[in-house]
């Protein structure tokens, strides 16, 4: 079937496919680690198989959500740390669905390289299969794509998307109303918006990820990279006694732009900033950058990760379903006539 030439050969080219098959074969036992009800087949056909009738739903409306990890993916391969920032990505996938109402039931994730190191996307899969396990969806497919010439040295970028579903008539936000209170449920830390902003201030104090972190025990490039924290479970269980009206993931624009998503034409939120301490991490931040309380509201989450609208004469139920599920929990405030966010008290 040939003339006896050595040509060139696709791994001449920079391409490595039994890399890519080896990388397979190596995530596979991770990807099994996240089966659930509905997975029809595992990794490495052409798609991903789901029976939402064996996953329980008899009426189901889908909800999907895309994401990536920004910049802190910069930190993540300049310190060769990558073990977690698969668990930023999941986390910023299914934080959004469960903010519609939705379970998330499967993932997918897209891995892109200059030249693949096998070891290194086989621990940047495997933080996702963790993200996976711990919000109860699949990993039921992906791709790895090795293109020579697109990332520098070793360089990569990381993104997926989620699938979830609920039963007809469970969609959120619904029902949001004046008088409904805000419960803040804590974050751990950046989580995954803002990096641009994060590694510029790095550079203005002049420290490298690895001295000494100047908020807590440990280097500065691990602590930024601490990952998103997964609210699903907790979101889901508050969800299932009726009183949640409405959630608002807090990531890109912070409570100032991340809370009226959820708000109808006329209400908008009063946000009390003294009834929480602003974490170490934005501190330091806002003090080595000089910002503004406004911009620091308006570019990080502050400390609080996820928002629950909930009825005022549920609260307590509700707090003590999401303290159970090991939640750190404030009453941020409340659903007021008018529009926007309005803050009182301070944060810094």
């Amino acid at each position: 079937m040939g003339d006896g030439k050595n040509g060139l050969t696709y791994a001449d080219a920079g391409v490595d496919i039994d890399a890519g098959n080896a990388l397979v074969e190596r995530i596979k036992p991770a990807a099994k680690r996240t089966n659930r009800p509905g997975v029809m087949a595992g990794l490495g056909g052409f798609g991903g198989l789901f029976d939402l009738k064996a996953a329980g739903f008899k009426d189901p409306v889908l909800v999907a959500a895309t994401d990536g990890v920004g910049t802190k993916l910069r930190i993540a391969i300049d310190t060769g740390n990558v073990d977690s920032i698969g668990v930023d990505l999941v986390a910023m996938c299914v934080n959004d669905l469960v903010c519609q109402g939705a379970e998330p039931l499967f993932f997918l994730d897209y891995f892109a390289t200059g030249k693949l190191d096998t070891d290194q996307a086989t621990r940047i899969i495997e933080g996702i299969a963790r993200g996976c396990e711990a919000s109860g969806a699949a990993l039921i497919g992906g791709e790895t794509a090795e293109m020579p010439g697109m990332y520098a040295g070793g360089d990569f970028d990381l993104a997926g998307f989620s699938v979830g579903a609920m039963e007809r008539g469970g969609e959120l936000p619904a029902g949001v109303c004046e008088g409904d209170v805000l419960l803040g449920l804590a974050s751990d830390g950046v989580h995954s918006n803002g990096y641009s902003l994060v590694r510029r201030i790095v550079d203005l104090s002049g420290l490298g990820w690895d001295a000494d972190c100047p908020w807590q025990p440990g280097t500065l490039g691990a602590a930024l990279l601490t990952p998103t924290r997964l609210y699903v479970k907790p979101a889901l269980a508050a969800i299932s006694t009726g009183a949640v009206h409405g959630l608002a993931h807090i990531t890109g624009g912070g409570l100032s732009e991340n809370l009226p998503r959820v708000l109808p034409a006329g209400l908008g939120c009063q946000v009390d900033l003294d009834t929480w301490e602003l974490a170490p991490v934005f501190r330091w931040l806002a003090k080595t950058g000089g910002m503004a309380e406004a911009e620091l509201l308006k570019t990080f989450n502050g400390g609080q990760g996820m928002v629950l609208f909930v009825s005022g004469d549920k609260v307590s139920e509700v707090e003590t379903v999401l303290q159970s599920a090991g939640e750190t929990v404030t009453r941020l405030g409340h659903v007021i006539k008018g529009e926007g966010v309005t803050y009182k008290g301070a944060l810094l």
